[in-house]
């Protein structure tokens, strides 16, 4: 890093602090200013935020090292913007009119109350152990890489950066509440663009352009069947990647992750109105189709140049290539002064913006499905400090975390699209139903919440105490919870899930009019309906259309 790099960090700070000290000035007054920004966000901010908030560690290390390692096999989940649109389209007009703040609170709306406090209750626990977890952790790792610092002021560099970047965007979420969530990613989503796009120049510069990645990457077998690093439908005999499964389960964690994970709705639901929210949806599934060439590609651009040099990534105590050190490497060894510092700005952006994403869904979690039930006479103004008070929870157990994510972090991060693929059946089945299907009891959709957690937390005892064990009796139970593929699993798990919804809402009492009017597929007024229809035009098609095709041709180049 070099005087000029600082610099450009310097005015990037500078902006930042800018940016947060007029949202701060806003007046915040009440829960529905703090948490959702006053529902009054455009379609820009909406979108920006939707990306920017998915954009975090899992990509910038993640994605990158998936690119790596095995090539393009975890695009379907990065090709994903299809799956926005349907948050845009389908579920958009249900939580419009149901007028919840959290995704728990619309399911006591549609269902009753256990299943809102189950679905709080799964959140709250994923968020800070999964993604504040992991968020934390790699960025420690990348600003670490990226510096080339290990020490400083005696003390371990990791802890530094880590730290640092928790309490600094802590702070900023804790005073500015949605609203600086939503606003700094209008300036952080342009940065990280333009710094990975320059990243994506340069690699492709230096190693000889995209045909060379291609040659390469093609001449590379990552499986006995003949599929290739370039390959994205691979052999259904794949142990890692077979096709039919990787279809399955990437729709059905997209599903649960776009359209009723409150990390991502959250934005949405800030819309000033269903076009508003509607189009931040569109803008954001634009956005979406990017990071397959701003992540995965220089991955695999990494991999390709250490093919030809040998060297080029760091190496890991096993003597094999670190696949995860990919993105940062290329920070590193390919940017001239200044560039690096708009790159980093970028990474910064990255896991800032994720992690108060996390910061303020997490608080919104708690205040409004916990703490605003049990004394729903709470002032506005005291429920916007009790959100505060619990982002600083969050924040301090995710910073007390980070000795045990260090310590198994190579095995946590492994698992990580795992806990995913167990999380995401059970709570999609339960909002799949809940919306299509006017005979779904409150019953049926808790049961089916509780069977999805159940069956997902054997699945990861079943993978922790196998994982471990030493020669293992061989047994149904082992080949059902650890022994199956984990995308087959999850597709199974689904319709298991979805089974148990329909018979209990079969043998149980059924929802009233009144209850479900509004949402579910065919309870709509006629003024709903209205609404529905003039918030949307010819260009929303259009637009949409084209998403959907880049899509189609992304699938068809890389078959």
């Amino acid at each position: 890093m070099e005087t000029l790099d600082w610099i450009v960090i310097g005015v990037f700070s500078l902006a930042l602090i800018g940016i947060i000290l007029w949202v701060v000035k806003q007046k915040q007054n009440n829960s529905a200013d703090y948490f959702l920004g006053g529902r009054d966000a455009t379609w820009i901010a909406i979108g920006a935020s939707i990306f920017a908030s998915n954009i975090g560690s899992e990509h910038l290390i993640g994605l990158a090292g998936a690119g790596a390692s095995s090539g393009m096999a975890m695009a379907h989940w990065e090709i994903q913007g299809w799956m926005i649109l349907i948050l845009g389209w389908v579920f958009v007009p249900f939580y419009s009119r149901s007028m919840v703040y959290t995704m728990p609170e619309f399911l006591e709306r549609r269902y009753n109350s256990q299943s809102r406090t189950i679905l709080s209750l799964i959140s709250l626990i994923s968020y800070v152990l999964t993604k504040v977890a992991v968020t934390v952790y790699a960025g420690g790792l990348v600003f670490q890489q990226v510096f080339g610092i290990e020490k400083l002021w005696g003390i371990d560099f990791f802890w530094i950066a880590a730290i640092g970047l928790v309490v600094i965007t802590a702070i900023y979420t804790i005073f500015g509440g949605m609203k600086s969530v939503l606003y700094t990613s209008i300036l952080q989503t342009p940065i990280l663009l333009l710094g990975s796009l320059i990243i994506l120049v340069l690699g492709f510069r230096e190693l000889g352009g995209w045909d060379e990645m291609i040659r390469i990457a093609g001449a590379t077998q990552v499986n006995e069947y003949g599929d290739t690093m370039t390959s994205l439908i691979r052999s259904n005999s794949d142990p890692n990647f077979p096709w039919l499964g990787a279809l399955i389960g990437s729709a059905v964690i997209g599903f649960w992750y776009w359209c009723t994970d409150q990390y991502i709705v959250q934005r949405v639901l800030s819309g000033k109105n269903q076009k508003e929210a509607r189009r931040g949806s569109i803008f954001g599934a634009y956005l979406k189709l990017l990071p397959v060439f701003l992540f995965m590609i220089p991955g695999m651009i990494a991999f390709a140049l250490h093919q030809k040099t040998g060297s080029f990534l760091p190496f890991l105590n096993s003597g094999v290539p670190n696949a995860d050190a990919a993105f940062p490497t290329l920070v590193a060894k390919l940017l001239p002064a200044g560039v690096k510092g708009l790159v980093v700005c970028g990474i910064l952006a990255a896991l800032m913006s994720s992690l108060a994403s996390l910061f303020n869904s997490s608080s919104m979690l708690f205040t409004i499905d916990f703490y605003k039930r049990f004394k729903p006479n709470t002032s506005e103004k005291k429920l916007v400090v009790i959100g505060q008070i619990a982002t600083v929870v969050v924040v301090v157990l995710g910073i007390l975390w980070i000795p045990i994510m260090r310590s198994v972090g190579d095995v946590l991060y492994a698992y990580l699209q795992d806990v995913q693929s167990v999380l995401a059946p059970g709570i999609a089945a339960a909002f799949l139903l809940g919306i299509t299907w006017k005979r779904t009891s409150a019953k049926g959709g808790m049961w089916g919440l509780i069977a999805g957690m159940v069956i997902g937390l054997t699945r990861l005892g079943a993978k922790v105490f196998y994982s471990s064990a030493v020669s293992p009796s061989e047994n149904l139970f082992k080949y059902l919870f650890y022994d199956i593929n984990w995308l087959f699993f999850c597709g199974w798990m689904l319709l298991l899930c979805i089974i148990v919804v329909v018979l209990v809402s079969l043998f149980t009492e059924a929802p009233s009019k009144e209850k479900i009017q509004g949402l579910v597929f065919g309870t709509a007024t006629k003024e709903q309906l209205a609404e529905m229809r003039n918030s949307w035009n010819k260009w929303d098609i259009i637009h949409t259309c084209i998403i959907l095709g880049i899509t189609v041709a992304f699938y068809i180049y890389f078959w």
